[in-house]
């Protein structure tokens, strides 16, 4: 069990009860004792059991057992077992329920999407981008990696990513370059984002550790590929390819001779795991 403690997430379990869970309180006397248990209704990745282990530790509730964070999950399977005042088990069942749904989801469709990703191109890599729910970034980026992907930057001094917006203020893909690597430190690696042959291939030339081919579709990325091999330039940068790719077309990229495939829609988009929660 990874060592986890965020003060975030306990302020957002108060959040959900208010000043009190008025449903609870009135139903349930104060020295009540529960025992129970969240059940995977059905198959994946499991992600967040830190997050519920801090909850639960927080809330002076026992584990009795539990699985890992990265255990394949069956339906059926009791992932967590504990017990202590039902009051405060009633309470924090939707929060916790709410965190290892969500997180266990993003890992299984991480996982799902590697395994097919893999077999068409087994040395590419899946990475998530920046595109995460707010104050949850680091929890799904976790959840990512458990699920065997990329977590691409984690934070905005990871390294430099020049995107679009970047390029607009400066006035041009060269000189963005250029003054970020007479700025930036040679510990950080240099991204650019581009959006055409004549840029991805500027972009090489002067010296980006990694070009991002942005929105491009497969053809569009294979030409710049082979303008690349054609110049001795491709051996020398990294390709990224990111911008509309979904579970659905992934495959269309993976077939390139890409390095990394970034998509969105593995933290934004993916469907929570099914989980529930019972009292025995």
């Amino acid at each position: 069990m990874t060592i986890f403690s965020d003060n975030r997430i306990i302020e957002n379990v108060y959040d959900d009860i208010g000043f009190e869970d008025i449903t609870t309180n009135s139903l349930v006397g104060e020295e009540k004792w529960a025992q129970a248990e969240i059940l995977a209704k059905e198959d994946g990745i499991l992600a967040g059991m830190d997050v519920a282990h801090y909850i639960i530790d927080n809330f002076g509730l026992n584990i009795s057992s539990s699985f890992l964070d990265g255990d394949f999950i069956n339906k059926g399977d009791i992932i967590l077992e504990f017990e202590g005042s039902a009051r405060d088990i009633l309470m924090v069942e939707r929060s916790i329920l709410n965190y290892l749904m969500h997180l266990s989801g993003i890992a299984t469709c991480v996982y799902d999407t590697c395994q097919r990703v893999h077999e068409v191109n087994p040395s590419v890599r899946v990475a998530c981008t920046r595109k995460t729910t707010p104050g949850l970034q680091k929890l799904e980026k976790k959840a990512v990696e458990i699920g065997g992907g990329d977590t691409h930057r984690f934070k905005l001094d990871d390294c430099v990513l020049i995107k679009d917006n970047h390029i607009q203020v400066v006035g041009g893909v060269i000189d963005a370059i250029e003054i970020a690597k007479s700025k930036v430190s040679f510990t950080k690696k240099i991204e650019i984002e581009v959006e055409d042959l004549d840029n991805a291939i500027r972009a090489a030339m002067f010296g980006a550790d990694i070009v991002m081919l942005d929105n491009m579709n497969p053809a569009q990325i294979e030409e710049v590929l082979n303008a690349l091999k054609s110049r001795r330039l491709r051996d020398d940068v990294i390709i990224e390819v990111s911008g509309g790719i979904r579970p659905d077309n992934i495959l269309e990229y993976a077939r390139l001779d890409v390095d990394v495939i970034s998509s969105g829609f593995i933290t934004n988009s993916t469907k929570s795991l099914d989980l529930s929660l019972n009292i025995l």
